[in-house]
């Protein structure tokens, strides 16, 4: 059993303060609202609060920038980096490996692929297919995008049942490049124009969702999050091993395929409207474990949401910050500050040390 994973029975007894919550929802708080007043047009904090609480402003431009955009983009941030967080640390759990998460694995590629088939069928792509089919594209997009993911989780199922933790790695890396080799293949079947809006989608970014896409982008990611909630006991139980948890009373099937099911939905969802998102389901529920120091569901489900929130914001900040030449991406942030935490959990992993790949 992974050491990092595994949940000790002191954990369950030991109380959780409640302050390292109140300073993660402190700490959003002050990030969503220097994401509204910074940019590359600065809007000041009293204006920001006047936008906020009275939907008034004494500049119609401000108005429009925090209304139309800043606003819009922030509250994406919160529940799409909460959604990923939350598959992070489900798929650490299911597959006990401390590096799982939906871009690692490929199911972010899955989710792709199928928004590549939409693409194709609908004839248009990214933003311009919500524009030609209002919310019945938005609700296409999801589903395929969910489809695609649930199908690559299928695949790694099977082969999780066969390979050993690394391996499994590498096999979702492949998967990976599987699904953007036959992306591609798709592609090939647009026009340029097609093509370029796809790829410009495909960089991930929480910029560019519009207020009819957030209405229903947020009841779904609330729907996956609350059964998240709902789900703690019985991911305690699967730390403990399969036959364990079976020993309790827990249907492991039921509660595995509720899991995935969850990943698959959120995962699919964000990837819709987002694109793929880099990192953040690494980095979120080590960071959740180290602040927390247990592995308690209960105290991490929670934490990983609010983190996960804080840690897209925050993201989302320095990308759009006011930077003279504007080169970087959203992707590339969350790579410099994942790849270091990768490293340091891969260092960490007794296991993993020695093997030769």
């Amino acid at each position: 059993m992974n050491p990092s994973l595994s949940v000790k029975w002191t954990d369950t007894l030991r109380p959780t303060p409640r302050w390292p919550y109140l300073a993660l929802a402190l700490a959003m708080l002050v990030v969503f609202i220097l994401e509204i007043a910074i940019g590359a047009v600065s809007i000041p904090f009293t204006e920001v609060m006047r936008i906020l609480f009275e939907g008034e402003s004494e500049r119609r431009t401000w108005l429009q920038i925090v209304q139309q955009f800043r606003l819009l983009r922030a509250v994406n941030a919160i529940f799409s980096g909460a959604a990923i967080a939350v598959c992070g640390l489900l798929l650490q759990t299911l597959f006990r490996n401390p590096l799982a998460d939906p871009y690692v694995l490929g199911l972010m590629d899955g989710a792709r692929l199928g928004v590549a088939f939409v693409v194709v069928v609908s004839g248009a792509a990214s933003n311009s297919f919500f524009a030609k089919f209002g919310p019945l594209g938005d609700l296409s997009q999801i589903a395929a995008a969910a489809l695609g993911s649930t199908l690559a989780m299928l695949a790694l199922l099977w082969i999780s049942r066969r390979v050993s933790t690394v391996t499994l790695l590498i096999s979702g890396l492949m998967l990976g490049y599987l699904c953007q080799g036959l992306i591609s293949v798709v592609l090939h079947f647009t026009d340029e124009f097609q093509a370029a809006a796809f790829e410009s989608w495909n960089d991930g970014s929480y910029a560019g969702i519009t207020r009819s896409q957030l209405g229903i982008l947020i009841p779904i990611v609330a729907l996956g999050l609350g059964a998240a909630l709902l789900m703690v006991k019985p991911l305690n139980a699967l730390l403990l091993g399969e036959s364990y948890a079976q020993t309790l009373g827990l249907p492991v099937l039921r509660a595995r395929i509720l899991s995935f099911s969850v990943v698959a939905l959120l995962a699919g969802t964000v990837t819709a409207f987002c694109g793929p998102i880099a990192f953040l389901g690494i980095i979120v529920a080590h960071l959740a474990r180290a602040i927390f120091r247990t592995s308690d569901h209960r105290v991490l489900m929670p934490a990983v949401i609010l983190i996960g929130g804080l840690a897209a914001l925050g993201a989302d900040l320095i990308t759009h910050l006011p930077w003279a030449k504007h080169f970087l991406h959203m992707n590339a942030v969350n790579g410099l500050i994942g790849a270091p935490i990768v490293l340091w959990v891969l260092l960490r992993q007794k296991q993993m040390k020695g093997l030769a790949l």
